[in-house]
This record gives structure tokens, sequence and C-alpha cells, in this order.
């Protein structure tokens, strides 16, 4: 692992992680959860290695302490007077796409979200060809003003989206 730094599409500095293997099979970008932070995939990313994919798991600007490591890029928009709210993250995730891309050859990757970052996963995936397919754990309608279920009708690539066993009717009725 080794951590990297690059621009969200505002500017701000986002703290990722890049865990590369040689000869990838592709490319995962990971977003963490609701009050995390990038060390949420510490354990898993190493795991994904071994199934041959590059990863890069991003600090986005909603999140937290946690895992015994800050997250770097609350800090700096909080300095800067950035709004950190779920969808303030948008322009964090697309970057990281972007960022992403390029780091596999300008070859589409996959975007796995967990919570909120599940939901807006679904979102932007649909607006960007850079992202072939989408993992969501446990989505739902997390984003002021925005009908998930309805934005993303019209998704037309592989989206795998699961959640534990206690959220799925939850889950299921808010992205019908």
């Amino acid at each position: 692992m080794v951590k990297i730094f690059f621009n969200s599409k505002d500017e701000l500095k986002i703290t990722a992680d890049l865990y590369e293997v040689s000869k990838p099979k592709g490319f995962i970008l990971l977003c963490h959860r609701s009050h995390c932070n990038r060390a949420e995939y510490r354990e898993t990313a190493p795991k994904i290695n071994n199934f041959g994919y590059s990863c890069l798991a991003i600090d986005q600007r909603s999140g937290m302490k946690v895992f015994g490591e800050i997250n770097e890029t609350k800090i700096r928009a909080k300095e800067k007077g950035l709004p950190t709210g779920y969808l303030d993250v948008k322009p964090d995730i697309e970057a990281a796409i972007d960022h992403s891309f390029r780091l596999n050859d300008q070859k589409p990757i996959i975007l796995f979200g967990s919570s909120y970052s599940a939901s807006l996963a679904l979102l932007v995936s649909q607006e960007t060809p850079k992202v072939k397919a989408t993992v969501a754990f446990s989505p739902g309608e997390y984003l002021k003003d925005i009908n998930l279920s309805e934005q993303i009708k019209s998704i037309d690539k592989p989206i795998f989206v699961t959640s534990p066993k206690k959220d799925i009717h939850a889950s299921d009725s808010r992205l019908r």
C-alpha cells in the first residue's frame, strides 16, 4: 500500500491508499461508508489484490477518525470551509474515478461504495463510461434532495447491490 494524493473536482486535496498488483485484471475504486475513512478497506483491499485487482481506497470529505486513522480529506475540507455532507462528496468520487481510470491505463474501472457512498456510486456510475460496473453495499435514499431510485432507473451497466439481512427490506423498498 502506498499513500497518494490528487485533487477533487473543486481542487480539494484527496488522500488515498493505492493497493497495486502486477498485471492487474482490473481496477476497483473503494469508497467508504458514513463516519469512516480509507482505512475501512485496510483488510479488504489486500484480499481484492489476491484476486488480481489493483484498488484505490479514498478519504472522502465526509467521514471521521476511525480504525486508528484520521480522515485527512475531511480535515482539509473543514480548514477550507467546504461543506462535508454526503452529496458534497460527489466531486471527490468523480475525481477519484478519473484518477483510477488513468491508473488503469485508460480502461474502465469498477466502483465500490458502502452506505451513502454506495448511493453515490450508483448515481455517479451511470454518468460516465469510465465506470464499467458498480458494487453497492447498503445503498439507500441518503442523498438530500435526490430521489435515488428515480435517478438510477436508466442505469445500463452491471451492478451488484447487497445489504445485511436486517436492512434488506429497507434497502429494497428505497431502491425500487
